[in-house]
């Protein structure tokens, strides 16, 4: 098939535009994210409550909405806990906001843990959290984060 100038031209251009937005859109600031520290809250009726404390940073001006944070959080290779939730938020322009990531562990998990565990009721644990953001002009973008470390798990004292 033979193509005319004006169409390869044409094609050209078009890739030229593609290879400038996507190199502006690489050089994009994105918010930073870290995990502060993830701690025991309670027993519920429903299970063992952790809450993960989240910094992020937004490096614009004005306020950028939260779409979504979901979570995985591991032992060892084993899910104990994942969920997502839906709508918490927006990020204050230019400054850090703190989120709060509820982590439920469901009691059939949390006793099969105390279990496997001993005496010291620590178990090593990795909690991977995607933060997914609506920027203007880019869409949305998940900014991953992750932790490792060692949380207890709730005593008997704790259930009563």
């Amino acid at each position: 098939m033979v193509y005319g100038k004006k169409w390869v031209d044409d094609f050209r251009l078009l890739d030229k535009a593609k290879g400038f937005f996507a190199e502006k859109l690489a050089n994009v600031p994105t918010p930073e994210a870290a995990v502060d520290n993830v701690d025991f809250k309670g027993v519920t009726r429903q299970g063992v409550d952790y809450h993960a404390k989240v910094s992020v940073k937004n490096p614009y001006s004005q306020t950028i909405p939260i779409c979504q944070i979901s979570y995985v959080l591991k032992s060892a290779t084993r899910t104990i806990a994942s969920g997502t939730i839906p709508d918490p938020g927006s990020l204050v322009g230019n400054k850090t906001t703190v989120l709060d990531v509820p982590v439920k562990v469901a009691y059939s998990i949390a006793v099969s843990l105390m279990k496997d565990i001993g005496s010291d009721w620590d178990i090593d644990y990795q909690l991977d959290i995607g933060l997914t953001f609506d920027i203007p002009v880019v869409g949305d973008i998940t900014i991953p984060v992750s932790t490792q470390g060692e949380i207890k798990l709730p005593s008997l004292r704790d259930f009563f």
